[in-house]
């Protein structure tokens, strides 16, 4: 969540946003996937169903950006937020 603070905190325009989100959750993901193979904590089998799930997550990055396209700024951080807030609530209570 502090990420997308800070970003959000830098006044880029939409697109350099989404760029800059994007960068970072990539960036954090290879390093927990370098962590997790040098601690031995991610099989073989893991590995082939992470690549699988990037197909869907491929078609929502399309679909967020076809929306990022129709929305105004305002309202594009609004459901942004909003998401990231509804995500954070469901880390919680899934504990």
């Amino acid at each position: 969540m502090f990420r997308s603070d800070y970003l959000q905190s830098l006044g880029l325009q939409r697109d350099a946003f989404v760029q800059a989100m994007g960068l970072s959750f990539s960036v954090s993901t290879l390093a927990l996937a370098v962590g997790l193979a040098g601690n031995a904590s991610l099989p073989g089998a893991m590995l082939g169903w992470s690549v699988l799930m990037l197909a869907p997550a491929l078609l929502g990055m399309a679909l967020g950006g076809w929306l990022r396209r129709r929305l105004s700024p305002l309202w594009f951080r609004r459901c942004l937020m909003a998401g990231l807030l509804a995500l954070g609530g469901h880390m919680v209570l899934a504990g």
